[in-house]
């Protein structure tokens, strides 16, 4: 299959499963009306672990693996690469106007906007996922240039799939709390995946042609989604007093990825 279909065709269909994982994820507010703040933490940790494990195995590794085939300084396409991924979500972070659906004082970020609130979650969603998206198109887009195994590319797919499902969740039922309707919710909680397929192609691009710049495009994914772990999830899943749950479910979450990097990449 991977030798009769286009990489750009495989990173599409591969970020619509990621956003078809979120939207059932966030088809649970048809079932919920509220999620206890303990499940949403050990939930949200489940998602930063995997995206932890992700970055390292599935980004990070590689990029070092060809920077050395390609007798590049091993360490610099990843310092540089991933650097430049941290810096561009905070340069969107203070360019975007966007409001994060668990806001503590209800306040937008970004640029000043009279945008709806609901135009402003989504943003804040779209923001959060585009690393994640880009992430499966670079893994998918490196397989053209055998960087990166067919295999591995489908376990970044799978692995970021399995994480957008608790994290539609997270997305959807809180709004319902808030008082938006169950259509609604669950509308902006899946919109928090549309754009994963449109960052795989362009990830894919990137990495078909831009060869010699993979070990930085991989390395970029990477930075990318670090900043969104440690800026927005590990801070929420760390929000109540006790955080065991979720400082497990951020220890689950990492060895699922790793089993599933190590046995089927």
């Amino acid at each position: 299959m991977s030798e009769t279909l286009n990489p750009l065709l495989l990173a599409f269909m591969a970020g619509l499963f990621t956003w078809v994982m979120t939207s059932a994820g966030a088809a649970l507010v048809f079932l919920f009306k509220e999620i206890n703040k303990n499940i949403l933490n050990i939930m949200l940790g489940f998602a930063a672990g995997v995206m932890v494990a992700a970055s390292f195995w599935s980004l990070l590794l590689p990029a070092t693996e060809i920077a050395k085939e390609e007798n590049m300084v091993e360490w610099m396409p990843v310092i540089i690469g991933f650097a430049a991924g941290g810096a561009f979500l905070i340069l969107m972070d203070k360019v975007l106007p966007h409001l994060h659906p668990n806001s503590k004082d209800g306040s937008p970020e970004g640029m000043p906007s009279n945008l709806r609130k609901s135009i402003l979650l989504v943003f804040a969603i779209t923001l959060h996922n585009i690393p994640e998206g880009f992430a499966v198109g670079v893994a998918f887009g490196a397989m053209a240039n055998e960087g990166v195994t067919f295999a591995a590319a489908i376990v970044v797919a799978l692995g970021i799939g399995i994480q957008n499902l608790p994290e539609g969740a997270a997305v959807s039922i809180p709004l319902r709390k808030e008082g938006y309707s169950r259509r609604k919710s669950f509308m902006i909680g899946q919109l928090s995946g549309a754009v994963e397929p449109v960052a795989a192609l362009l990830g894919a691009y990137f990495a078909m042609n831009m060869a010699y710049l993979l070990p930085y495009t991989l390395s970029f994914a990477a930075g990318a989604m670090i900043y969104v772990v440690v800026e927005e999830l590990i801070p929420e899943s760390q929000s109540e007093e006790h955080s065991h749950g979720a400082t497990i479910g951020s220890m689950s979450g990492f060895l699922l990825m790793t089993f599933l990097d190590i046995a089927l990449g």
